[in-house]
């Protein structure tokens, strides 16, 4: 997996010389990185699921205190006072910051569930319909490794709260005070000071005064995805996350150091990142390529060595027209597309597959990361084909009801029913409905 998403040597160009970003032909497109769960992350996230499922609070214990999650008689729990307490004690101006995003994500997951609602409709004899309700517990997973990520926390909290689901618990290992104070801001009911696959298995199982989750979601590193897999069945999940990616269609008209800077924000990720640029502009590509190499010179390390060996791995496409552009994006169908092009929301519009679009250079997609309203939680390795991001819809249920008032009104539904079970040889379903006979 290692070398996932990396283009053959034979795709390199004359033009990629001296570059550091490659540039392939369409045709040479790597492919996605379809398996998201790491085989040897796997095996050892299985010990800590079963190990957990067996022995429970024990279990968890030792795993936190083995990783350094906590001390030897400490709680692995953050109470709704002592989240409380770390958002009182936050300067004003982070405070501000944190209810704002806040705020931000709270509107757009509400607009997203007023988009759903109960309905009903005739049937023949009676009415049918549908209820639409929460599930009764979200466990809510936040990284806390390179780079704590409260926006997270109120990414995943926030939207279960507005869904409606009545508990939501969070875990981020070692959360510091901003992230703690998110966790507060977001509402959840309490906070598990544990991350990796103990923090999953716990949740998924429930354990002490943690409840059962019917759903676990949010990023995480190989062992959390690898754990998220494994309980799935158990409880739902919302993805199995690969590494993050960015594309970005541009054509003469972006500005090149818009296009480097929106690159590398996705690139300082992870080392094992995708920033794409798909251009139709050769000038601008140069123009892009040389802005990525003088901004990664200004990035403070790690985030230089970080993003340096992303853009390694990710790749340009020198596309003929918009056209073109579209169906290399829609090949790639990307964790986060930005269009930076004339007539930009024309050409997003037209674009299928991508976990999250953001049209025009003042539409960045770290806007989108930190709370303008969609939430950032969003498919990788062309899962975008098939599935969207996180929102409110992820903890909803959707449940069918029906009612028969006039049973002479449905006489023919059930003749066809006795006839339909006795095609399909189901003789005890064809006398159930002959029990509707008048």
């Amino acid at each position: 997996a290692g070398d996932c998403g990396q283009p053959r040597d034979s795709t390199w160009t004359s033009h990629s010389m001296g570059k550091i970003l490659k540039q392939i032909k369409v045709e040479d497109i790597p492919a996605d990185c379809s398996e998201p769960v790491d085989p040897k992350a796997l095996e050892q996230a299985r010990g800590i699921v079963d190990s957990i499922n067996e022995k429970g609070e024990k279990a968890l214990l030792e795993w936190a205190v083995k990783f350094g999650e906590i001390k030897e008689g400490e709680s692995y729990v953050l109470s709704k006072d002592e989240l409380k307490a770390a958002y009182d004690t936050l300067p004003a101006d982070q405070r501000g910051v944190l209810d704002r995003v806040g705020a931000r994500i709270r509107k757009f997951a509400q607009a997203q569930r007023a988009s759903i609602q109960d309905t009903e409709t005739d049937i023949p004899g009676g009415r049918a319909g549908q209820t639409v309700a929460a599930v009764d517990c979200a466990g809510c997973y936040a990284p806390g490794g390179r780079y704590p990520l409260p926006s997270s926390v109120m990414m995943t909290a926030i939207t279960a709260r507005e869904a409606g689901v009545p508990n939501v618990w969070v875990a981020s290992p070692h959360p510091d005070q901003v992230t703690r104070a998110a966790a507060h801001v977001a509402g959840v009911d309490g906070m598990l000071k544990i991350g990796g696959a103990q923090a999953i298995a716990t949740m998924a199982k429930g354990v002490g005064i943690v409840p059962p989750a019917n759903i676990i979601v949010g990023p995480g590193n190989q062992w959390v995805t690898a754990a998220k897999s494994l309980v799935q069945g158990k409880c739902a999940i919302d993805m199995l996350a690969g590494p993050s990616e960015v594309l970005v269609i541009a054509d003469g008209t972006a500005d090149p150091a818009t296009v480097a800077a929106d690159l590398l924000a996705q690139a300082e990720h992870d080392v094992e990142a995708r920033p794409i640029l798909v251009c139709t502009d050769a000038g601008v590509i140069d123009a892009v390529d040389a802005e990525v190499q003088k901004q990664l010179e200004a990035l403070p390390s790690p985030n230089k060595e970080t993003a340096k060996a992303a853009c390694e791995k990710g790749f340009v496409v020198l596309a003929s027209s918009i056209e073109d552009a579209l169906a290399v994006s829609d090949k790639v169908a990307p964790e986060h597309l930005e269009i930076m092009t004339k007539d930009a929301m024309e050409v997003g519009m037209k674009c299928k597959h991508y976990g999250g679009l953001f049209v025009g250079r003042y539409a960045a997609e770290v806007l989108g990361d930190y709370g303008v309203g969609p939430n950032h939680v969003l498919p990788t390795a062309g899962t975008a084909r098939y599935t969207g991001g996180l929102s409110v819809h992820t903890f909803l249920r959707i449940r069918t009801w029906m009612r028969i008032d006039k049973a002479e009104d449905c006489q023919t539904v059930v003749d066809d029913a006795i006839a339909l079970a006795r095609m399909e040889g189901l003789e005890a379903h064809a006398r159930a409905a002959e029990q509707r006979k008048l």
